[in-house]
């Protein structure tokens, strides 16, 4: 007979405690501590296991020499979607554990239910804790690829019900929408708790690596953008991957954040339609809006999201103050690097702005981290303070230091053939990234600089 007891969990970070704390020690949230009943003792074996072979011929594992370790590529299965395959580092690897997190109604569950429909020749089991059956028939009837017939739909929150349905289907790849949902037995809280949180993906992960099964989980995020749950969560998955972007908008952007797999640095972009996502092939088209007529305060950027070179547009206005403290508001780029971009343009060059309001935008929704854009932003502040346009055919490539110079940036060679490929007639880049550069390879003219003085020259005079 298993013994029960009751522990405390904070709910913001899962550190656990024998009694009630006032402040976690661990996050130092107050009030955050909730008691939970939690089971001790020989747990069930799980319901996948049932068919396995007894515990007498079970491999125990022993220690090897690295060097006699056979490693061999793993196989990976390439999904339709592109964009899902290039931030997965390749498409899904098997036995993977991969967490989705993302607003509520941003369109987790429509790319999910798009890569279950989405790859006829393997069998797609999506299990739903938060939709019927008949809502997601109808999202799936909106969807371009719902004519497959190899995708099972199964309505549970019970694990152990749901490894049954598991070992009944035998899927190629599990679904969860979404983690917060489900509950098992071998924890006596509700669905949602750190425990119960923890314990479910816990189970799931014993089921993806002892079945070589990929499994996808959705989970909900907190009001701060964090994923909601234990921290430990993130860490115990493969991959951890954000889908970002406006409401309001129609492109999201698929980040990942944890990969074990691949780069942790890419990122896919999508466009929601009334027929689903539809990928973005060519995400710097759409990054740059289309004027008529030259406007002060903008400037191209050739940034590098992952292995992916993206042109972005970098929107300035640089007003006069109406109250006594200027303003500082950036959307889509740091406001502390913006506030050291200002210091240096008015104690190296003497542009008086500390009167003025400066607003900063990255335009089309994106977050950027990219310290190459630091030339584009400076070259938009000085363009809207002077209320001189640049134009439209040039973009920068460059990170600004302290004392003014300008500063080398990784891959220049893909920013310059991604700025050649979209029609640009020249590009702003550090004098330092020109060693070894083979400029004449190039229709595009590069014009290297040293500080940011020769930036001030070659564009206002």
């Amino acid at each position: 007979m298993a013994k029960s007891k009751s522990t405390y969990f904070c709910q913001h970070c899962g550190y656990e405690s024998a009694k009630w704390l006032g402040q976690c020690p661990s996050c130092k949230q107050w009030n955050s501590f909730v008691e939970e009943l939690v089971e001790k003792g020989n747990s069930k074996v799980p319901e996948w296991r049932s068919s396995a072979a007894p515990s007498s011929g079970k491999r125990v594992n022993k220690a090897a020499v690295i060097n006699e370790i056979v490693y061999q590529d793993e196989q990976r299965l390439a999904t339709p979607d592109r964009e899902f395959n290039r931030v997965l580092g390749g498409g899904i690897v098997p036995g993977s554990l991969v967490l989705i997190g993302g607003e509520p109604g941003i369109g987790k569950s429509t790319l999910m239910l798009q890569l279950a429909l989405g790859i006829p020749q393997v069998k797609t089991l999506y299990i739903s804790g938060e939709e019927s059956e008949q809502q997601i028939k109808m999202r799936a009837e909106r969807l371009v690829q719902n004519s497959k017939a190899n995708c099972y739909i199964l309505t549970e929150t019970s694990t152990q019900n749901i490894f049954k349905q598991v070992e009944v289907v035998q899927p190629d790849i599990v679904v969860i929408d979404s983690i917060q949902t489900l509950h098992s037995s071998q924890i006596e809280s509700a669905p949602g708790s750190v425990s119960q949180v923890r314990e479910c993906t816990a189970e799931l992960l014993r089921f993806a690596k002892e079945t070589s099964t990929p499994v996808f989980i959705v989970g909900h995020i907190t009001k701060d953008g964090s994923i909601a749950g234990p921290k430990v969560l993130e860490h115990m998955v493969d991959t951890v991957l954000q889908f970002e972007g406006d409401r309001h908008h129609v492109y999201r952007i698929l980040r990942a954040v944890k990969n074990r797999f691949g780069s942790s640095s890419e990122l896919g972009i999508y466009e929601m339609q009334g027929s689903g996502l539809r990928e973005v092939s060519n995400p710097s088209e759409i990054m740059l809006s289309q004027r008529e007529e030259p406007v002060s305060g903008v400037a191209i950027a050739a940034m590098l999201e992952g292995m992916r070179p993206i042109m972005i547009e970098v929107q300035a206005l640089v007003s006069n103050s109406a109250f006594g403290t200027p303003q500082r508001t950036s959307t889509g780029f740091d406001t502390k690097r913006l506030s050291m971009l200002l210091a240096v343009l008015e104690k190296r060059f003497g542009f008086r702005l500390s009167a003025q309001d400066v607003f900063l935008n990255i335009a089309g929704g994106l977050r950027v981290e990219d310290p190459a854009i630091d030339l584009a932003v400076v070259a938009a502040l000085i363009s809207s303070q002077q209320d001189i346009p640049l134009s439209s055919q040039l973009t920068f490539a460059g990170e600004v230091g302290l004392s003014g110079e300008i500063r080398a940036v990784n891959r220049i060679e893909q920013r310059i053939a991604e700025a050649e490929k979209l029609g640009f007639e020249g590009i702003f880049i550090s004098k330092y990234n020109t060693k070894g550069l083979d400029a004449k390879k190039y229709d595009i003219a590069i014009r290297p600089l040293a500080k940011l003085e020769d930036l001030f020259r070659a564009l206002f005079g």
